[in-house]
């Protein structure tokens, strides 16, 4: 029987613990018997959530008999992640052991460099944070999960569940795992690659700083057909000057600015119009539906008709 233990910190997010535990307690094989022993581990006896304490009835030593490892998210570690937790996660690495991590454990997994030089994936929220504190991760934001083999990582809330289906599916075939699907009413179809559909924040310009007034301007302006040569004559600016200063001050250049503000404006009336997917495009200041859709899926990581079908 293939032995899972769920990793369970201080602050655990309690929608994160119970993901793995409800989902593989769910499989059966044909024969109707149970191919998972899921089991909770922490470093102390008792573990708190924001709304509950729980007593785990494993300590970490559980881990020398994983098969796999799930780490879920915790809301905050004050005092970072104990090095013991981090000694025992490296020690079932070198067995051999199968580590997945749920939304911000992605940070339990990333800190202990075992994520160095792979893809890896977290809560959208929490990605800057991730790749500031982890630069040699390579982070890919925009998907529900990422399997590197040994190592695989969610994104968040839901995509625990996306990623303990792919698991069983890895395990069982696609015949046992849709029945998991089934029993936690959950599509199976949903695959790593498909996006979180989460735009990036729009990067700010500092207040006061000379760069305020024109983005203001680019806001209020977005829709219409913006040339780099009409922005940099607003900004009383050369091209060069501008794209160097605006970059300085926001981290990314004026064109790509206003690209990710014309989205965000498309998505608003994606969810809350019956517009036609064309006429948004035109709308929101895109020359052709053609480049309206593939400046979408680039961005958002499906088409608009997809993000419509999901959020309106």
């Amino acid at each position: 029987m293939h032995r899972i233990v769920v990793l369970a910190l201080d602050n655990v997010v309690a929608f994160d613990l119970s993901t793995p535990l409800e989902v593989f307690d769910r499989v059966r094989l044909d024969d109707g018997s149970r191919p998972y022993d899921v089991r909770v581990c922490a470093p102390t006896p008792r573990v708190r959530t924001r709304t509950f304490t729980i007593e785990a009835d494993h300590g970490l030593d559980a881990l020398e008999t994983a098969d796999t490892v799930v780490i879920p998210g915790c809301h905050e570690l004050p005092h970072g992640v104990p090095e013991t937790v981090l000694t025992a996660l490296r020690t079932a690495a070198a067995r051999g052991t199968r580590i997945a991590s749920i939304c911000a454990g992605a940070f339990i997994l990333a800190a202990t460099g075992l994520l160095d030089g792979r893809r890896a994936t977290t809560h959208w929220l929490g990605a800057a944070e991730f790749a500031r504190l982890f630069p040699l991760v390579g982070l890919d934001p925009g998907v529900l999960y990422v399997d590197e083999g040994q190592f695989l990582t969610s994104a968040g809330a839901a995509a625990g569940l996306d990623l303990c289906l792919h698991l069983v599916r890895r395990d069982h075939g696609s015949a046992i795992a849709a029945q998991a699907a089934r029993l936690s009413v959950m599509p199976l179809e949903r695959e790593g690659g498909q996006a979180q559909f989460i735009v990036p924040p729009q990067p700010p310009a500092p207040r006061g700083s000379e760069m305020e007034p024109l983005l203001r301007w680019l806001d209020t302006n977005a829709d219409r057909d913006l040339t780099l040569d009409e922005i940099a004559t607003r900004a009383g600016m050369s091209t060069r000057t501008l794209n160097r200063r605006f970059r300085d001050q926001t981290g990314t250049t004026p064109l790509q600015w206003l690209h990710l503000s014309r989205i965000r404006r498309a998505q608003h009336l994606l969810e809350t119009t019956t517009h036609p997917v064309d006429r948004i495009g035109s709308q929101v200041g895109f020359g052709s539906p053609t480049a309206f859709r593939d400046r979408f899926k680039r961005v958002v990581g499906t088409s608009p008709h997809s993000y419509r079908r999901s959020f309106r």
